[in-house]
């Protein structure tokens, strides 16, 4: 039986992700810090679900400390790193943390596994390395240098760092750049989210721009697939470092996706309009042909399908 050490363990994805893998027959340990970017009850909640399986630990502890990381990368064989400081607006306020979290962090899993022989690595990048400048549908093949948030820069610079230690110790390292994702337990400060709540509750929502920025919404269970074939992907015996898209290859605008929830929760929106905010790019959309051909990506959720999904989740979970 593979170990697999999954950071951010009890987040969005790293709490599906877990749960995958185990269902997948994998043993699992988890590093997350309880990060008190939003409610410590939600996390507590998803590592309480994953700790009825035997083949899960938990450890909880910062991804700096080199101790912590140490003692969780006994015994494993591959890790799957996802721990992050979140979010492109809040890295505008705080850019010195997200550098430290996001950049110093990745390089202390990466020697802590160079130093114990764990060559196999998984990194979870973002759609937003792309910036306002990259072609649509965008490529890995894209230069993506001019990142338009400290967020956004910190998930290319732990991607060099990835390609970086490839070069220098014979690792294997897929740098996954994810778009846009949602599902059951989004994260509450995320759109989709955020707007299903307010929504719900018969509050006004707030559309910043005109509504015409456009995402590349991806449901976890497609964002899963993707991992899977990824961490399926290390196994072989070549050195590598491969960047891949994990998104759905179409387009919703923001007004659009209002429409939609809306229209799933069977309410008229009131919404407000503000300026655009700094940090957000004007739209994302992935060219997935390389997932497809390497990892046996294969995207199947509608955004509307994925909206009546997480909206009726909401309601069973909030019981309205």
């Amino acid at each position: 039986m593979e170990r697999v050490l999954v950071t951010g363990a009890v987040g969005f994805i790293g709490g599906h992700a877990c749960k995958m893998l185990l269902d997948e027959g994998y043993a699992v340990t988890g590093i997350d810090n309880f990060d008190p970017f939003y409610d410590r009850s939600i996390k507590e909640e998803a590592a309480e679900s994953l700790s009825e399986d035997a083949n899960f630990r938990l450890i909880e502890g910062d991804i700096r400390d080199q101790n912590v990381v140490g003692q969780a990368l006994e015994g494993v064989d591959v890790l799957f790193h996802l721990a992050a400081r979140a979010g492109v607006r809040p890295s505008i306020q705080e850019p010195a943390l997200y550098a430290s979290v996001n950049v110093e962090g990745t390089v202390t899993l990466l020697e802590s596994c160079r130093s114990r022989g764990v060559r196999r690595f998984v990194f979870g990048s973002s759609s937003s390395v792309y910036g306002d400048d990259t072609p649509v549908p965008f490529s890995e093949d894209a230069i993506a240098t001019e990142p338009v948030s400290p967020y956004a820069a910190t998930k290319r610079a732990g991607e060099l760092m990835c390609r970086v230690f490839t070069d220098l110790y014979d690792m294997r390292i897929a740098s996954l750049r994810f778009f846009t994702v949602y599902g059951h337990r989004q994260r509450p400060d995320l759109a989709i989210h955020r707007f299903t709540r307010l929504l719900a509750n018969g509050q006004s929502i707030q559309q910043y721009g005109d509504g015409s920025s456009e995402r590349d919404y991806t449901h976890i269970t497609d964002i899963l697939n993707g991992v899977l074939g990824a961490i399926r992907w290390t196994e072989a015996e070549e050195p590598c470092h491969d960047v891949f898209n994990l998104g759905e290859s179409s387009t919703v605008r923001l007004d659009e996706l209002i429409s939609i929830i809306a229209g799933a929760l069977d309410v008229s929106p009131n919404i407000e309009r503000l300026p655009p905010q700094p940090g957000d790019v004007v739209r994302t959309c992935a060219d997935i042909g390389k997932a497809k051909r390497v990892l046996g990506y294969n995207p199947r959720v509608a955004i509307e399908d994925g909206i009546v999904d997480f909206v009726n989740w909401y309601r069973a979970k909030n019981g309205h």
